[in-house]
C-alpha cells in the first residue's frame, strides 16, 4: 500500500532534494517564503495494527514557493476531503511525512477519506539530545516560533485550492499535534499581524495534545490562538491530565500549564467558548492505549475511542 502526502517544509534543503536526508532541521529565512520547498512524497507501508508508520520511497514535484499544478489540480478536484497536518516535537522530516501518512490511514480505517497535506518544520527529530536534556526541546520550540511566518505563507498558498475543492462539496480539516500548536499559533498571529483578514479555511480545527500554553485563546483579538476561529468554523482541543510529556518534560522547562494538560484554565466559559465554536475533549480517563511516557502523548491516534472521536467529527 502506498500513500501520497504533499508537503511543504521551511526546512533548509541540501541536493539533492529528493532524498529525506536532504531535509536538515536548520530553517529557511522567515523574509523569504519564495525559499519554502513544496512537493510530493509517496509512503509504504504503513501499518495501523503494528502501529507502524512506514518509509518515504520517493519524492517528486519539488519546488519553492507554491504548489506544482499538478498538485493543486488534484486537491482542488473535489474528490477527497482534504487534511492538513502540522507535526509535534521531535520529528525528522521523514517522521513528519510518515506520520502524515500514517494518520490518513486510520482515518480511512475509520471512513473518513482524505488527501493529506503536511506542513513540516525543523525539528531537530530528537527527544533527548547533548549537551543538556532540554537542548533538543528548546531548539524545536524555538524554530516550531519562528515558523509563523512560512505556515502562513502555507496557508495563503492552500486558502484558494481550499476554496475550490469546497466548492464541489468537500470538508478541510486541520490537525495539529503537540508542539505543532505552538508553531500554529505563530502562523495565526503572523497571519493577522499582516493585514489578513477573516478566512474560511477549515470546517474543524483539531489541537491533539497541544504544547502551547493553557490560556493561548485568551491574547484576544489576534494574539497567540485568540484568532483561529475566524479561520475555522469550529475548533476541538484534545487535552489529557495523564499526558507525561506535558507533565514531566513541557511543564517543567516552560513553567508554566500546557493548553494538552487541562484544557484552557475558563473552558468551561460559555461565553468565551461557546459550544457552537469549541469543543472540549477530555481524554484523561481514557486507558485504551498504551500510556507509557512518549506513547501518553499519542493518544489522537492510538487510543481506538479517540481516533472514533476525531472520525465522527469527520465523518
Amino acid at each position: 500500500m502506498t500513500t501520497t502526502v504533499y508537503f511543504a517544509t521551511n526546512r533548509i534543503v541540501n541536493d539533492p532534494p529528493d532524498r529525506t536526508s536532504s531535509y536538515t532541521h536548520n530553517i529557511v529565512s522567515p523574509m523569504r517564503p519564495q525559499d519554502i520547498t513544496y512537493g510530493t512524497a509517496f509512503v509504504n507501508s504503513a501499518n495501523l495494527t503494528a502501529d507502524t508508520v512506514g518509509a518515504v520511497t520517493s519524492i517528486h514535484d519539488l519546488q519553492q514557493g507554491g504548489f506544482a499544478q499538478s498538485t493543486i489540480d488534484d486537491l482542488s478536484a473535489g474528490t477527497r476531503d482534504i487534511l492538513v497536518f502540522i507535526h509535534g516535537f521531535a520529528n525528522s522530516f521523514e517522521n513528519a511525512i510518515t506520520r502524515a501518512a500514517f494518520n490518513r490511514e486510520w482515518l480511512v480505517d475509520g471512513g473518513a477519506d482524505t488527501a493529506v497535506v503536511a506542513f513540516s518544520w525543523p525539528s531537530r527529530g530528537h527527544v533527548i539530545e547533548p549537551p543538556f536534556p532540554s537542548f533538543a526541546y528548546r531548539w524545536d520550540q524555538t524554530t516550531a516560533g519562528q515558523s509563523g511566518p512560512a505556515i502562513m505563507a502555507f496557508l495563503a498558498n492552500l486558502l484558494p485550492i481550499l476554496e475550490a475543492a469546497r466548492r464541489k462539496g468537500r470538508r478541510a480539516y486541520l490537525l495539529a499535534h503537540s508542539m505543532g500548536n505552538w508553531a500554529l499559533q505563530s502562523a495565526v498571529e503572523t497571519w493577522f499581524a499582516h493585514g489578513n483578514g477573516d478566512a474560511f479555511m477549515f470546517h474543524e480545527a483539531l489541537l491533539a495534545a497541544p504544547d502551547e500554553v493553557a490560556n493561548s485563546f485568551d491574547f484576544e483579538p489576534f494574539g497567540r490562538l485568540s484568532g483561529l476561529d475566524r479561520l475555522s468554523r469550529r475548533i476541538s482541543i484534545y487535552f489529557s491530565r495523564a499526558d507525561k510529556v506535558l507533565d514531566d518534560l513541557s511543564e517543567t522547562i516552560n513553567g508554566n500549564k500546557r493548553l494538552g494538560q487541562d484544557g484552557p484554565p475558563d473552558r468551561a466559559d460559555p461565553a468565551h467558548f461557546p459550544s457552537a465554536q469549541f469543543r472540549m475533549v477530555d481524554c484523561s480517563g481514557i486507558a485504551d492505549f498504551p500510556r507509557d511516557f512518549q506513547g501518553s502523548h499519542q493518544y489522537y491516534r492510538r487510543s481506538p475511542q479517540v481516533r472514533a472521536d476525531i472520525v465522527s467529527v469527520m465523518v
